[in-house]
């Protein structure tokens, strides 16, 4: 490291880890991110005189050269900016290029192909007044200083990276309960279609949901078969859910400990080819998206962020575009649960799937700037508490309505008497026999003629 910079200082969760050299700076990157970066830019803020961690940003490498200027300059202004946003500017910034070898080429080729990248790097940052104390290159196990000229520290051949789990750093952060996932490219996998034989049943699943279920999502759709499919489904999606209340099984019937490939395969077992085709094509509808945001605490927001990682691999070509929605929901589940690197992976690969995908781009620049995800927490508890509410005063109108209307179909005064039965003396209220007209007091008014009988209604004898 850049034997003109002060120590640098990185925090696990209370503990305060010093770093002294480049090799324990290069250590400590898995554990600032939570994975190990591949194919990645990251730059780090530095807040004090002792070079406090603050605030990163990670973008990957462009492929094209043309790419390197325009990618430094934004990715220096966003730091700066999210930076003072949180707390203040960063003091200075310390950079990592993460990119392992081709199969053509070694380490030290890569620390040298990127050279002009670093350069970039420390121009655009200085043009905003903040100086670059450190640009390291860690490839094939090693890692190079762009900065340091002192060989003994920093050799042009690089330096081999710290054995997993030696490091001071490494000992703090398992201390403090700090877990890296692997590498990043491996975290991305698992969000992504496997390519197995499997795909075929999926697709053609996904054909036959999109025929019958797009015309009820694009604009202009009936809002009544729009309200059919969004309930149909939550419904279905709660189902699936449900499938997911059991932790993943972490040990084998032999007691050896699976591995993730075992345990997502699990769960992809647990959602058939035609129920992930219809969620996924229901979450298009934003409403049905946006009510099931709200599993996103305790064990069902866990849940949730299982579920959302297998319909995103669900999304198989050429439906890529669709895992937007499942993406960007186990991204914001497993930054609610307290999983920011699982969520920062997810959310980046909502925006490669759908870059104009508002829900992921609001979520990924509130994760970027390291705002808390309970202000988002309690606007979807308040939603639902309404919603609930809402729908138990419809429910209770809907029971009063059903109890006036069988009040007013009833008889005043109580229920109809029994009457009597015709012939045995019992006298027939209605219509009388054939031929008779009927007894009362009617026919035998006072001073009329006594009743005739047999005569018929309609002649002049009986009418």
């Amino acid at each position: 490291m850049n034997a003109n910079h002060h120590e640098i200082s990185a925090s696990t969760r209370g503990q305060q880890i010093t770093l002294r050299s480049a090799a324990e700076l290069a250590d400590a990157l898995p554990f600032v991110l939570g994975f190990h970066p591949t194919d990645s830019i990251v730059l780090v803020a530095l807040h004090g005189a002792n070079g406090r961690f603050g605030g990163r940003v990670r973008i990957g490498i462009p492929r094209s050269p043309g790419e390197w200027d325009s990618t430094a300059d934004h990715l220096a202004e966003c730091l700066v900016e999210t930076s003072a946003q949180r707390t203040s500017p960063p003091d200075g910034i310390v950079g990592f290029l993460c990119q392992d070898p081709s199969s053509d080429e070694t380490a030290g080729e890569v620390y040298e192909r990127l050279r002009p990248l670093a350069q970039r790097l420390r121009t655009a940052c200085g043009a905003l007044d903040i100086p670059v104390y450190e640009v390291l290159c860690i490839s094939g196990g090693r890692h190079f200083s762009y900065c340091c000229p002192d060989e003994r520290c920093c050799p042009p051949d690089g330096t081999p990276l710290a054995l997993t789990g030696t490091s001071v750093m490494a000992a703090a952060a398992a201390y403090a309960g700090i877990q890296v996932r692997g590498s990043l490219r491996e975290m991305e996998a698992r969000f992504k279609p496997t390519g197995a034989p499997g795909e075929a049943r999926q697709r053609s699943a996904l054909d036959a949901a999109a025929a019958r279920i797009v015309p009820l999502v694009v604009d202009g759709a009936e809002e009544q078969g729009k309200a059919r499919l969004r309930e149909t489904t939550l419904a279905l999606a709660g189902r699936l859910l449900g499938r997911f209340a059991e932790p993943p099984r972490q040990v084998g019937p032999d007691g050896v400990r699976r591995g993730q490939a075992a345990i997502d395969a699990d769960d992809d077992a647990r959602v058939e080819p035609a129920e992930a085709a219809a969620v996924i094509l229901g979450l298009q509808d934003r409403i049905a998206r946006d009510r099931l945001a709200e599993w996103m605490e305790g064990a069902e927001g866990l849940a949730a962020v299982r579920l959302w990682r297998v319909l995103a691999r669900r999304c198989v070509a050429p439906y890529q575009e669709y895992a937007a929605a499942p993406l960007t929901l186990a991204g914001w589940a497993a930054w609610s649960t307290g999983d920011e690197p699982t969520a920062r992976v997810a959310l980046n690969l909502a925006l490669d799937a759908d870059p104009e995908y508002v829900f992921a781009r609001l979520l990924h620049q509130a994760c970027n700037e390291g705002l808390a995800p309970e202000s988002l927490r309690s606007c979807l508890r308040g939603e639902r508490e309404n919603r609930v509410a809402a729908e138990k005063t419809a429910a209770a109108h809907a029971r009063r309505t059903r109890t006036r209307t069988r009040t007013r179909g009833a008889r005043p005064g109580g229920p109809r008497p029994a009457l009597p039965k015709a012939g045995a003396g019992g006298v027939r209220r209605g219509r009388g026999a054939p031929g008779s007209r009927p007894a009362g007091r009617a026919s035998t008014r006072p001073g009329g003629p006594a009743p005739r009988h047999g005569g018929r209604r309609g002649t002049r004898s009986g009418r």
